[in-house]
Formats: structure tokens, C-alpha cells, sequence
């Protein structure tokens, strides 16, 4: 097979969880552009629809609340009766609570129900898709790709330095501990699903992105780049060709590995 064949995802079904986020949007775009026909998977469901619209054909929006079960098995059986397959599932869904001040609260103050709810997507969510994706992958024979978003924060502790007159949405932010712990979850979910899947042929690695502008302010930008060896932040588009490798056959023996886009900061 030629290299550039290996990155072809024609005749593949792709579910991306998170699809109608910041950088769910363009993993959804990278992947039908290779080839694939995208489930666009959001509990926005109007948000969901509107991206597969703009899309165009070969994509479909469906609303779901990974972080609930019943809602998880109906998403999945929604997608297979429109597109009949799932070969990728792209874990991406991730959340900063129905409250993003509360979510930033200091750790000393922080409130258990918004522990319980970050985690009840971040995590809770990455086994419940898994496990339903996962079960038709495996009923159907096997093979297929499992890529779940973690955080450079899941590898590594965040350094407050940046966050000095950092500004998101309008308050002060940091790294909250439920952040950091729930990512670091997913990598070890990650691998154990590897180990546990790779008789059936089904690859799951973990896709760890670095800093992506999305609503910071200056201060917060000039300081994050300044703690990255590149020197800036990522462009969401840089996020794609990583999960395009890792979604395809290009990737055909790779599973349980963390690949880190991060311009370097978790190199230091």
C-alpha cells in the first residue's frame, strides 16, 4: 500500500464526541476531507446539527449526554442506523461544568459537585462511549480505531506562573485539579483499553493537545508561549493530521501511545 493510501479514510464511519467544540469542529472537518463519513456527536444538539450542515454530505449532527448512559446507547444506535458502521470513535467531549467560575475555583474551596460533574464527562463519558462503540466493534468481528483527547495537564502539572493576570471569559483562571486528574484518567484508560482490545484488532491511543487559543487574554498568551520551546500557542487546525495518523491505517501497529502536540512543553 502507498503511504498516502495509509491516510485514506474512504469507506470509514467516524464518531467525533465534543464534534461541535473548538476543536471538535475541525477534527470533524479533517476527517471527512480524508475520506470518512462523520457522526458530528455533541450534547448541543442544534450546535451538532449545524456543523454537519455546513459540512455538507458524508456528515450527520446527533445531540447526546455522554455522561449518561441511556443517552450514550441511544447516540450509538442512532448512528449506526444512519450510517450502519462506526470504524473510529474520536473520545473528544470534555466539559468545564454548567458553571465555568465555579470550575475555576481554588482547590482549597472546591466544590464536590462540580469535581463529580467535570468528571462525569471527562471521564465517565470517555468509558461509556468506549464501551458502547467498543462492544459493536467487537460484535461485528473486530478492527476499528479508539483516539481519546486528554490534556498536556494529564501528563504533566501545570505551572501557575502563566496564570499571573490571566484572564477567560471574564475572570481569573487556573488549572483546576479535577482537570488535570480526569486527563490523566483518560491515558490510563487509554492504555488499558489497548491491551484489552488488541486481539480484536481494535487500536486505541491517546491524543494529548497543548495550549489552543480559545478566549484568553494577551497576558495569558504571551505567558503560556512563553513556557513552550516553539514559542506560541497552537492553531486548532494543527490538532487534525495527528488524529488523522492515528485514525487510519498509517498507524496500523500503534496502540496505548500518548502523542503529545504541544510545540515541545512537556519536552522541558
Amino acid at each position: 500500500m502507498a503511504l498516502p493510501s495509509k491516510f485514506d479514510l474512504g469507506g470509514k464511519v467516524a464518531l467525533v464526541t465534543g464534534g461541535a467544540g473548538i476543536l471538535g469542529q475541525h477534527f470533524c472537518e479533517g476527517l471527512l476531507t480524508a475520506g470518512a463519513q462523520v457522526a458530528v456527536v455533541d450534547v448541543d444538539a442544534a450546535a451538532a446539527e449545524a456543523v454537519a450542515a455546513r459540512l455538507g454530505a458524508g456528515a450527520a449532527g446527533f445531540g447526546c449526554d455522554v455522561s449518561q448512559p441511556a443517552s450514550v446507547q441511544a447516540c450509538v444506535q442512532a448512528v449506526l442506523a444512519r450510517f450502519g458502521r462506526i470504524d473510529v470513535l474520536h473520545n473528544n467531549a470534555a466539559t468545564k461544568s454548567r458553571d465555568v467560575r465555579a470550575f475555576f475555583t481554588p482547590f482549597e474551596d472546591y466544590p464536590l459537585d462540580t469535581w463529580r460533574e467535570v468528571m462525569s464527562v471527562n471521564i465517565d463519558g470517555m468509558f461509556l462511549m468506549a464501551q458502547a462503540v467498543g462492544r459493536h466493534m467487537v460484535a461485528r468481528g473486530g478492527g476499528g480505531a479508539v483516539i481519546q483527547t486528554a490534556s498536556i495537564y494529564g501528563l504533566v502539572g501545570p505551572d501557575a506562573r502563566i496564570y499571573e493576570g490571566s484572564d477567560y471569559l471574564g475572570g481569573a483562571i487556573n488549572t483546576p485539579a479535577v482537570y488535570a486528574a480526569s486527563k490523566a484518567a483518560v491515558v490510563g484508560l487509554t492504555r488499558w483499553l489497548a491491551t484489552h482490545w488488541a486481539q480484536q484488532g481494535i487500536r486505541v491511543n491517546c491524543l494529548v493537545p497543548g495550549g489552543v487559543s480559545s478566549g484568553q487574554n494577551s497576558t495569558f498568551s504571551e505567558r503560556y508561549s512563553e513556557r513552550v520551546p516553539m514559542g506560541r500557542m497552537a492553531r486548532a487546525d494543527e490538532m487534525v493530521p495527528a488524529l488523522l495518523y492515528l485514525a487510519s491505517d498509517a498507524s496500523s501497529y500503534v496502540t496505548g501511545q500518548v502523542l503529545a502536540v504541544d510545540g515541545g512543553w512537556t519536552a522541558w
